[in-house]
Protein backbone atom coordinates (compact mmCIF):
# COMPACT_ATOMS: atom_id res chain seq x y z
CA UNK A 1 0.00 0.00 0.00
CA UNK A 2 1.27 3.05 -0.94
CA UNK A 3 0.77 6.63 0.79
CA UNK A 4 -0.99 9.00 -0.26
CA UNK A 5 0.51 11.84 1.79
CA UNK A 6 4.12 12.21 3.29
CA UNK A 7 3.45 10.22 7.41
CA UNK A 8 4.35 12.63 9.73
CA UNK A 9 7.14 11.65 11.80
CA UNK A 10 6.42 9.75 15.14
CA UNK A 11 6.56 11.77 18.08
CA UNK A 12 9.39 10.94 20.28
CA UNK A 13 11.24 12.28 23.87
CA UNK A 14 14.67 11.79 24.87
CA UNK A 15 15.50 8.85 27.21
CA UNK A 16 18.27 9.17 30.20
CA UNK A 17 21.30 11.12 29.46
CA UNK A 18 22.42 10.77 26.24
CA UNK A 19 21.46 12.16 23.05
CA UNK A 20 21.17 8.22 21.17
CA UNK A 21 18.12 7.11 22.96
CA UNK A 22 14.35 7.92 22.70
CA UNK A 23 10.98 6.45 23.69
CA UNK A 24 8.40 6.90 20.65
CA UNK A 25 4.94 8.29 21.80
CA UNK A 26 1.58 6.65 20.93
CA UNK A 27 -0.70 8.26 23.40
CA UNK A 28 -1.11 10.78 25.84
CA UNK A 29 -3.80 9.87 28.48
CA UNK A 30 -3.94 13.10 31.15
CA UNK A 31 -5.94 12.82 34.87
CA UNK A 32 -7.55 15.67 36.19
CA UNK A 33 -7.91 17.05 40.19
CA UNK A 34 -5.45 14.83 41.56
CA UNK A 35 -4.20 16.33 44.02
CA UNK A 36 -7.51 17.94 46.43
CA UNK A 37 -5.59 21.37 47.03
CA UNK A 38 -5.71 21.89 42.85
CA UNK A 39 -9.34 20.17 43.07
CA UNK A 40 -10.58 22.92 45.71
CA UNK A 41 -8.95 26.08 43.89
CA UNK A 42 -10.61 25.24 40.99
CA UNK A 43 -13.91 25.55 42.34
CA UNK A 44 -14.68 21.34 42.72
CA UNK A 45 -15.32 19.23 45.51
CA UNK A 46 -12.55 17.26 46.96
CA UNK A 47 -12.76 13.74 48.65
CA UNK A 48 -11.63 12.95 52.28
CA UNK A 49 -10.58 9.40 52.22
CA UNK A 50 -9.65 7.12 49.20
CA UNK A 51 -13.14 5.25 49.92
CA UNK A 52 -15.21 8.84 48.81
CA UNK A 53 -12.80 9.33 45.65
CA UNK A 54 -15.43 8.57 42.90
CA UNK A 55 -14.31 7.69 39.89
CA UNK A 56 -11.15 9.92 38.38
CA UNK A 57 -11.32 12.46 35.64
CA UNK A 58 -9.33 11.45 32.44
CA UNK A 59 -8.67 13.40 28.91
CA UNK A 60 -6.63 12.70 26.47
CA UNK A 61 -3.76 15.03 24.33
CA UNK A 62 -2.42 14.19 20.88
CA UNK A 63 1.00 12.49 20.71
CA UNK A 64 2.42 15.54 18.49
CA UNK A 65 1.15 18.17 21.24
CA UNK A 66 4.70 17.38 22.84
CA UNK A 67 7.80 19.75 23.13
CA UNK A 68 10.58 18.58 23.76
CA UNK A 69 12.71 21.49 23.19
CA UNK A 70 11.24 23.76 26.29
CA UNK A 71 10.45 26.24 23.41
CA UNK A 72 6.49 26.78 24.15
CA UNK A 73 4.70 29.19 21.42
CA UNK A 74 1.58 30.82 23.21
CA UNK A 75 -1.20 29.65 21.73
CA UNK A 76 -4.15 31.20 19.46
CA UNK A 77 -7.64 31.72 21.19
CA UNK A 78 -6.68 32.49 24.67
CA UNK A 79 -6.12 35.48 26.97
CA UNK A 80 -5.41 32.60 29.93
CA UNK A 81 -2.51 30.29 29.41
CA UNK A 82 -1.85 28.13 32.42
CA UNK A 83 0.72 26.13 33.58
CA UNK A 84 0.33 22.79 35.32
CA UNK A 85 3.43 20.67 36.65
CA UNK A 86 3.56 17.25 36.66
CA UNK A 87 4.36 13.65 37.13
CA UNK A 88 4.76 11.70 33.77
CA UNK A 89 4.54 8.50 33.56
CA UNK A 90 5.56 6.53 30.56
CA UNK A 91 4.68 2.90 29.36
CA UNK A 92 6.99 0.33 27.84
CA UNK A 93 4.95 -2.66 28.48
CA UNK A 94 1.21 -3.63 26.86
CA UNK A 95 -0.81 -4.32 29.65
CA UNK A 96 -2.47 -7.65 29.45
CA UNK A 97 -6.06 -8.03 28.24
CA UNK A 98 -8.66 -6.96 30.95
CA UNK A 99 -8.67 -4.71 33.83
CA UNK A 100 -5.04 -4.57 35.28
CA UNK A 101 -4.41 -5.31 38.93
CA UNK A 102 -2.85 -2.55 40.72
CA UNK A 103 -0.30 -4.60 41.96
CA UNK A 104 0.76 -5.41 38.60
CA UNK A 105 0.95 -2.04 37.25
CA UNK A 106 4.38 -1.19 37.85
CA UNK A 107 5.47 -4.18 35.47
CA UNK A 108 4.13 -1.63 32.49
CA UNK A 109 6.60 1.46 33.89
CA UNK A 110 9.13 2.48 31.59
CA UNK A 111 9.88 5.61 33.04
CA UNK A 112 9.20 8.42 34.63
CA UNK A 113 9.45 12.32 33.71
CA UNK A 114 8.00 15.98 34.71
CA UNK A 115 5.45 17.88 31.96
CA UNK A 116 3.55 20.92 31.67
CA UNK A 117 -0.29 20.36 31.43
CA UNK A 118 -0.77 23.85 29.41
CA UNK A 119 -4.39 24.60 29.49
CA UNK A 120 -5.98 27.35 27.77
CA UNK A 121 -8.20 28.44 30.60
CA UNK A 122 -10.73 30.42 29.10
CA UNK A 123 -11.91 28.14 27.12
CA UNK A 124 -12.02 25.17 29.42
CA UNK A 125 -13.56 27.85 31.61
CA UNK A 126 -16.38 28.15 28.84
CA UNK A 127 -16.63 24.99 27.79
CA UNK A 128 -17.28 23.69 31.32
CA UNK A 129 -20.02 26.16 32.24
CA UNK A 130 -22.05 24.55 29.20
CA UNK A 131 -21.33 21.23 30.21
CA UNK A 132 -18.87 20.68 26.74
CA UNK A 133 -15.83 18.93 26.33
CA UNK A 134 -12.26 20.56 27.19
CA UNK A 135 -11.08 19.49 24.20
CA UNK A 136 -10.16 23.06 22.97
CA UNK A 137 -8.77 24.11 26.39
CA UNK A 138 -6.08 20.88 26.76
CA UNK A 139 -5.55 19.18 23.57
CA UNK A 140 -4.05 21.98 21.13
CA UNK A 141 -0.42 22.51 19.75
CA UNK A 142 2.52 22.35 21.78
CA UNK A 143 0.35 22.39 25.05
CA UNK A 144 2.59 19.05 26.37
CA UNK A 145 6.22 19.96 26.80
CA UNK A 146 8.20 17.63 28.94
CA UNK A 147 11.64 16.28 30.27
CA UNK A 148 13.49 13.32 29.34
CA UNK A 149 12.36 10.26 30.41
CA UNK A 150 14.71 8.39 33.49
CA UNK A 151 14.19 4.54 33.27
CA UNK A 152 12.16 3.76 36.57
CA UNK A 153 14.92 1.59 37.81
CA UNK A 154 16.69 4.68 38.54
CA UNK A 155 14.11 7.18 40.01
CA UNK A 156 14.00 4.75 43.20
CA UNK A 157 10.14 5.40 45.10
CA UNK A 158 8.45 7.38 43.05
CA UNK A 159 5.64 8.14 45.97
CA UNK A 160 8.40 9.64 47.83
CA UNK A 161 9.22 12.75 45.60
CA UNK A 162 7.83 15.92 44.59
CA UNK A 163 6.85 18.53 42.04
CA UNK A 164 7.96 22.16 41.98
CA UNK A 165 7.98 24.58 39.30
CA UNK A 166 9.50 27.89 39.18
CA UNK A 167 8.29 30.78 36.90
CA UNK A 168 11.00 33.39 36.36
CA UNK A 169 12.31 32.15 38.93
CA UNK A 170 9.77 32.70 41.98
CA UNK A 171 8.13 29.32 43.25
CA UNK A 172 4.49 28.73 41.51
CA UNK A 173 4.02 25.61 42.11
CA UNK A 174 4.74 22.53 44.71
CA UNK A 175 3.50 19.44 46.02
CA UNK A 176 4.05 15.94 46.85
CA UNK A 177 3.43 12.87 44.98
CA UNK A 178 2.15 11.08 48.14
CA UNK A 179 -0.32 13.29 48.33
CA UNK A 180 -1.79 12.16 44.79
CA UNK A 181 -5.62 11.24 45.02
CA UNK A 182 -5.28 8.52 42.89
CA UNK A 183 -1.86 7.17 42.82
CA UNK A 184 0.09 5.57 39.49
CA UNK A 185 -1.27 1.71 40.20
CA UNK A 186 -4.74 3.49 40.72
CA UNK A 187 -4.50 5.20 37.67
CA UNK A 188 -3.68 2.55 35.40
CA UNK A 189 -5.99 0.32 36.85
CA UNK A 190 -8.75 2.68 36.43
CA UNK A 191 -7.48 3.88 33.07
CA UNK A 192 -7.28 -0.50 31.84
CA UNK A 193 -11.46 -0.32 32.32
CA UNK A 194 -11.55 2.40 29.30
CA UNK A 195 -8.50 2.00 27.60
CA UNK A 196 -6.33 -0.82 26.44
CA UNK A 197 -2.75 0.25 27.46
CA UNK A 198 0.30 0.11 25.22
CA UNK A 199 3.87 0.38 24.84
CA UNK A 200 4.55 4.30 24.08
CA UNK A 201 1.94 5.55 26.51
CA UNK A 202 2.15 8.61 28.28
CA UNK A 203 0.22 9.38 31.73
CA UNK A 204 0.18 13.00 32.67
CA UNK A 205 -0.69 12.36 36.61
CA UNK A 206 -2.56 15.93 37.64
CA UNK A 207 -1.33 18.80 39.25
CA UNK A 208 -0.70 20.44 42.70
CA UNK A 209 -2.64 23.74 43.57
CA UNK A 210 -0.95 27.14 42.14
CA UNK A 211 -1.84 26.77 38.55
CA UNK A 212 -1.33 30.72 36.83
CA UNK A 213 -0.79 32.28 34.01
CA UNK A 214 2.17 32.21 31.81
CA UNK A 215 2.85 34.90 29.02
CA UNK A 216 4.92 35.51 25.94
CA UNK A 217 8.86 35.99 27.53
CA UNK A 218 8.37 33.64 30.80
CA UNK A 219 10.78 31.28 31.63
CA UNK A 220 9.86 28.06 33.89
CA UNK A 221 11.73 25.77 35.58
CA UNK A 222 9.91 22.19 36.15
CA UNK A 223 11.58 19.52 38.59
CA UNK A 224 10.42 16.31 39.98
CA UNK A 225 12.88 16.37 42.72
CA UNK A 226 16.17 14.02 42.74
CA UNK A 227 15.31 12.74 39.04
CA UNK A 228 14.86 15.21 36.35
CA UNK A 229 14.54 19.09 35.81
CA UNK A 230 13.23 20.89 32.33
CA UNK A 231 13.83 23.84 31.37
CA UNK A 232 11.36 25.79 28.83
CA UNK A 233 10.05 29.44 27.97
CA UNK A 234 6.85 31.04 26.33
CA UNK A 235 7.42 32.52 22.49
CA UNK A 236 5.33 35.18 21.00
CA UNK A 237 3.31 34.38 17.72
CA UNK A 238 1.85 30.87 17.68
CA UNK A 239 2.92 28.13 16.90
CA UNK A 240 3.82 29.42 13.63
CA UNK A 241 6.56 31.02 15.30
CA UNK A 242 9.10 27.53 16.05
Amino acid sequence: MTDVIAAPPQPRIPVGSGDDASFPVRRIHCVGRNFADHAREMGASAPDSKAARGNPVFFCKPADALVIDGVVPYPRGTAELHHEIELVVALGVDAPPGVLDPADAGTLVYGYGVGLDLTRRDLQAAAKAKGLPWDTGKAFDASAPVSRLVPAGECGDISTRSLTLHVNGEVRQHGKLVDLIWDVPDILHELSKLYALRAGDLVFMGTPAGVGPLQPGDRFHASLDGVVEFDGHVVDGGIDAI
